[in-house]
């Protein structure tokens, strides 16, 4: 009797000390502390001193050229669209990225005489089926909420938001999940 008694009590004693141990494991790691937002002089001293760094060296000197400014120019003919969220018309120019681009799936499109890549990121081909269909010379309507540039290409960089093609929708970026 002893024996039944002690066999069943030992398996209750190793799983309730398995159960604290990890819930101790959990409290350590909850209690992280979150790091907070940089002020903005501790973000201009950050600033300051990458670009004393060769890259923000490059970079800037990148910027004062003249294929710098002519992407810094593109991006200011789009700047009220991409802030406002608003229907922009284009003509799909490339199907592929440029050479060596590391952005995912994107196409080239003209918008008001300028070039750009349309870039949609890298995720799952089944997103992009019906992207895959367009052709050069397609005349689409695309929002984006950013546009970016690197010194590494030549065109300024949208991130393909919405695109619609004859009034169908052929691509619409899912929200973000557990966040804004």
């Amino acid at each position: 009797m002893k024996t039944v008694f002690y066999a069943l009590i030992l398996p209750l004693v190793v799983v309730s000390g398995l159960v604290f141990a990890n819930r101790e494991i959990k409290d350590k790691m909850a209690e992280k502390p979150i790091p907070k937002p940089l002020s903005a002089a501790e973000r201009e001293a950050a600033m300051k001193q990458w670009e004393a760094t060769p890259d923000g060296i490059k970079f800037k000197q990148w910027e004062v050229s003249p294929a710098g400014k002519k992407v810094y120019a593109a991006e200011a003919k789009i700047r009220k669209q991409i802030s406002a969220f608003t229907n922009m018309e284009a003509v799909v120019t490339n199907l592929s990225l440029p050479p060596g681009s590391r952005l995912g799936f994107g196409v080239m499109v003209r918008i008001n005489g300028e070039d750009y890549i349309l870039s949609f990121g890298s995720g799952n081909n089944s997103d992009f089926r019906k992207l895959q269909t367009l052709k050069v010379a397609d005349k689409i309507i695309l929002r984006s909420h950013n546009v970016s540039h690197a010194p590494k290409y030549a065109y300024p960089i949208l991130a393909g938001d919405y695109v619609e093609r004859d009034g169908k929708i052929i691509y619409k970026r899912a929200p973000r999940k557990g966040g804004c």
